[in-house]
């Protein structure tokens, strides 16, 4: 029988797992300066297939994959691995990173929308106020950045690379949302090993040609290390708990710890990286932290489903 958390349980893993995304978004920097990022996408799927093949078996009480499951399945992975990375890497070389940062501030409130659209359920007031917070903390990240980082690419195709940003904030959003499709039907461990299948599967034939022309033995120890890391906190452990979450909080609530990605990549930086922390970015900590504290703080009648 499928583990299924305490609400305070299933908070944590959500918040958790967006922290893990924010720090090994951050610690990444080095591996995609080290590896061509379709070869370190395919490593990536491939640590972490290894990693749990043993989740790919079907347990004895759960039902066979019916055709709209293999439909979710890959959409999960299409649009939350493979076009997600896509989007935003492009999407970044083309416009300024504090524009991306605005316009990845719109998760949690697409998130939102998308839950009542598809899975129909209902917002609360304080849902949206939560999101509201989430979204001004992630803004105020982003305009806290270094003033020459925001003109780094203002070039004429900045509009295009806006546009990439927000289809990838869609793609995350539509992560979530499919993700709790998916919580009600499969357990979390069996949804991660075959949506990492399907991300090794739509990315081989690239990362394969990327290996032909590659030389390995230019990447030293340290990167391999740190590929593993991000090998299983990308492919297993971020996926697991997030739909561990899912199984018992909305989507669009859950959608509000999205604000943690950004804080948890900001305070990698600082402590990891060396980078400066100023007051904006204290701000910025204190907006997304109160919405995941709206969002999670229990309440008379709060977030009933």
């Amino acid at each position: 029988m499928s583990f299924v958390p305490s609400r305070p349980l299933a908070y944590a893993c959500l918040a958790l797992s967006m922290s893990l995304v924010g720090s090994y978004v951050a610690l990444s920097k080095p591996l995609a300066a080290a590896i061509p990022v379709f070869l370190l996408a395919w490593l990536r799927f491939g640590i972490g297939g290894l990693a749990m093949l043993h989740w790919l078996r079907k347990p004895a009480g759960e039902a066979p994959l019916t055709p709209r499951t293999r439909r979710l399945l890959f959409l999960e992975s299409f649009l939350g691995n493979f076009l997600f990375s896509l989007c935003m890497l492009w999407g970044v070389s083309l416009t300024s990173a504090v524009s991306a940062g605005v316009i990845m501030a719109a998760i949690p409130a697409t998130v939102a929308l998308l839950s009542r659209v598809f899975l129909h359920e209902r917002i609360s007031g304080r849902t949206w106020t939560a999101i509201a917070c989430a979204a001004l903390g992630i803004a105020l990240l982003a305009f806290a950045k270094p003033a020459h980082e925001a003109a780094a690419r203002p070039g004429e195709l900045a509009w295009l690379g806006n546009l990439l940003v927000l289809g990838a904030v869609v793609c995350e959003a539509s992560y979530a949302v499919i993700g709790k499709a998916l919580t009600g039907v499969l357990g979390p461990k069996r949804i991660t090993a075959l949506i990492n299948l399907w991300g090794f599967a739509l990315v081989t034939p690239f990362g394969l040609y990327t290996a032909l022309h590659f030389d390995f033995g230019g990447v030293g120890t340290g990167a391999w290390l740190l590929l593993v890391f991000y090998a299983l906190a990308a492919s297993i452990w971020t996926v697991w708990l997030w739909m561990t979450g899912l199984k018992v909080v909305p989507a669009a609530q859950a959608g509000v710890f999205t604000a943690m990605l950004p804080v948890s990549a900001a305070l990698v930086g600082v402590f990891v990286l060396g980078e400066e922390l100023g007051a904006m970015q204290m701000l910025a900590f204190v907006a997304a932290l109160a919405g995941v504290l709206l969002a999670t703080l229990p309440a008379r009648g709060a977030f009933a489903r």
